[in-house]
């Protein structure tokens, strides 16, 4: 059987810690006298922190000296980590594992590709962390997507050219990155928001092991 790589996002495809980071953005700009919405957050996918605040910031018409920038930033983070230190297993999004156990069954590559600088501590609370052979996150990056370098790393790790290759992602910032990297990319999500991607599924419940088998193949 031929043997491809097989690169996740994590917020939103492995986990919905989406919500946790609305919740700690929502705290941050009520103190800041302002409210943000569900559909403003979810701009906020597959974006950096730094470039998150710079555009929550936009939106409240505020500004902030450096120190108060830096300030914000590290309470935002203190605050959504209180949320994941009480994330389990019970967390993981629906048939992840099947697709996961699939993969390991047929002895796939399995990376991350986050943008999270929490990746590795997620990983581990919800007890996935030995599944993938490598993990890129926001700490080894310089660059933030919708620039492929993320996911070129991760193909790098797991000695896989980007053609053999395939991203799991339910950002358009994400999506983009995979396409740029020339892999295939799967979208995660509404057809509406991903159009761009190379396939489309709601979550994974529509995903068959039959289509992981003809990704494998092509």
């Amino acid at each position: 059987m031929n043997n491809k790589g097989f690169i996740f996002d994590l917020d939103g495809v492995i986990v919905d810690t989406a919500k946790y980071h609305y919740l700690a953005w929502k705290t941050l700009a009520n103190e800041l006298g302002f409210d943000i919405t569900l559909a403003q957050n979810e701009q906020l996918k597959g974006v950096s922190r730094v470039r998150s605040l710079e555009i929550i910031l936009d939106w409240g018409n505020k500004t902030l000296s450096e120190d108060e920038f830096n300030k914000y930033m590290a309470e935002k983070n203190d605050n959504y980590l209180s949320h994941i230190a009480q994330m389990d297993a019970g967390e993981i999004l629906p048939d992840v594992p099947k697709i996961l156990n699939y993969l390991q069954e047929t002895q796939q590559g399995i990376a991350l590709g986050s943008a999270s600088k929490n990746a590795r501590k997620i990983l581990q609370k919800v007890d996935l962390f030995d599944v993938f052979q490598a993990i890129v996150d926001g700490n080894d990056v310089s660059k933030a997507k919708p620039d492929p370098e993320v996911f070129l790393i991760a193909a790098q790790k797991l000695n896989k050219k980007p053609t053999d290759c395939i991203v799991f992602e339910d950002s358009v910032a994400g999506v983009t990155a995979a396409n740029s990297a020339e892999m295939i990319s799967i979208g995660i999500g509404s057809k509406e928001t991903l159009g761009h991607a190379d396939y489309v599924f709601k979550d994974f419940t529509e995903i068959q092991t039959s289509f992981i088998n003809e990704l494998i193949k092509i």
